[in-house]
């Protein structure tokens, strides 16, 4: 087998379609919403890296602590010889965990992002000639198949992405990782914590701007795939804590009364000043729900590491 390999489930239009679908569902709905992927085209993606560098942006950082502190732990309780990691990106946090499983033969990365894909796994093949990376261009919410590789495998799904899934898609994914585990397979996933309210709104609107400029490129998306007249400039951007659901939303606030036109799905779409429209939720935990919520899709929460200030979490369960 090549060291590198990708393979494509998406249909070369599927991401076309689902944004269409997607924009129709979510500027028809009563309040308006936008699905937080697609914020991350070229640009957005650019833009989410230098988020991740904020001061006061501490998710990353601490995740990767995490990572650096208990990687040899991880290994040690999986001895995984296959890492699956779901929305893998840049695989960038991912080595301290390659570099740890002494065991690990195949690394199957999972993205939308041909590009990602394809520039992570040549960098990886060139550091770790003796690993195989199969990579699959995959939307990890969807049904893809594995595959067949070497067990045990473990499953990660790091940087707290998670929290971006409503309950009901939340459980919907965990049954759907259930179903690719066998007995001796595990999943490793990172949750970021419930903490002072003033902590996770400065997190998600930070005084340089730039997570503003984030939300705000779900606009120009849509401008540009669907021929939109969308005026970036006309919106806000508003993050707000929701203490009652444990989770923040970013929203894009209209600063006038206005109308814009998506001619792609002929459609035309009315703001009133000040109307809000939900980009993301970003979800946050406590060990006892994620324990629950990993329990009734029949997995069982065997490990619980947090950073040194205990803002962030990496767990991971088995098949029960």
């Amino acid at each position: 087998m090549s060291p590198f390999q990708i393979t494509r489930t998406l249909p070369e239009d599927a991401t076309d379609a689902a944004l269409r679908a997607d924009v129709l569902a979510g500027l028809t709905a009563t309040p308006k919403t936008l699905p937080p992927k697609w914020f991350y085209d070229a640009h957005g993606s650019e833009l989410f890296e230098r988020i991740t560098t904020l001061p006061e942006y501490y998710p990353t950082r601490a995740e990767r602590e995490i990572l650096i502190d208990r990687s040899a732990e991880i290994a040690a309780a999986t001895g995984a010889r296959t890492l699956i990691e779901l929305g893998s990106g840049s695989s960038e946090k991912t080595r301290y965990l390659i570099d740890a499983l002494t065991s690990l033969r195949t690394y199957v990365p999972v993205d939308v992002s041909e590009s990602a894909l394809t520039q992570a796994g040549r960098a990886l093949v060139a550091e770790r000639p003796d690993l195989d990376v199969h990579a699959l261009i995959a939307d990890f919410t969807g049904t893809f198949t594995l595959p067949d590789t070497p067990g045990p495998r473990l499953v990660a799904f790091l940087g707290g992405t998670i929290g971006n899934l409503l309950p009901a898609e939340r459980a919907a994914f965990l049954s759907s990782v259930r179903a690719l585990l066998s007995p001796g397979d595990a999943l490793l996933l990172g949750t970021d914590l419930v903490k002072d309210e003033q902590v996770l709104v400065r997190a998600y609107d930070d005084a340089a701007g730039v997570t503003a400029a984030f939300d705000k490129n779900v606009l120009t998306v849509i401008n540009r795939e669907l021929g939109a007249d969308f005026d970036p400039a006309a919106f806000d951007h508003v993050a707000v804590w929701d203490a009652e659901h444990e989770w923040i939303e970013m929203r894009l606030r209209s600063r006038t009364a206005q109308s814009v036109k998506v001619p792609a799905l002929d459609l035309a779409v009315d703001f009133t000043a000040g109307e809000e429209m939900r980009t993301e939720v970003s979800a946050k935990f406590r060990e006892d729900g994620v324990r629950d919520e990993l329990a009734a899709q029949g997995l069982k929460l065997t490990h619980w590491w947090t950073d040194r200030e205990g803002r962030f979490a990496l767990s991971l369960s088995t098949v029960r």
